[in-house]
């Protein structure tokens, strides 16, 4: 499946967003197992492996944002409501843009994953000791901080 062609919508709804809002509020949530390995996904559009989120829309508040995206991306639904750990300035992003990050232990397997998909080309489960080489800083910084390992930063 080639997905290059998918990247030019998805780049200009970005670009028109940053440009008709203030502030941007996305969401990411870390996942974890049993094992206490963490659930990653690695996007169609841009490179590298992250936590599934997204932005937050319209007449929703952040847990049913990042309940959404958990549900689109991963097929997961929670069992338990997520922990917020921390809210945080992603200036990587845009000057605007800002993050609330979640945790979540439990959870279930709502609906198989069929990849790729129109967003997300791969999606998995790994340890936090063995990251795929291409995961991002900031996501690599959140386990860190989860782990005990990082002070907790405001910036992504």
């Amino acid at each position: 499946m080639n997905l290059l062609p998918l990247r030019w919508p998805i780049a200009a709804f970005t670009v028109l967003t940053r440009w008709r809002r203030r502030m941007t509020l996305g969401v990411r949530v870390a996942v974890f197992d049993e094992a206490g390995r963490v659930f990653l996904i690695r996007h169609s559009y841009v490179p590298g492996w992250y936590f599934p989120g997204g932005g937050v829309e319209k007449d929703e508040t952040m847990e049913e944002a990042m309940e959404r995206e958990l549900l689109e991306e991963g097929g997961i639904r929670l069992e338990e409501r997520a922990e917020l750990f921390g809210n945080y300035w992603n200036r990587i992003a845009s000057r605007r843009d800002h993050v609330a990050f979640y945790i979540a232990r439990r959870w279930t397997q709502a609906r198989e994953l069929k990849l790729p998909n129109f967003e997300i080309v791969e999606a998995g489960f790994f340890s936090p000791d063995a990251l795929p080489a291409d995961v991002t800083a900031g996501t690599r910084r959140r386990l860190e901080e989860i782990a005990g390992r990082a002070e907790r930063s405001t910036m992504w």
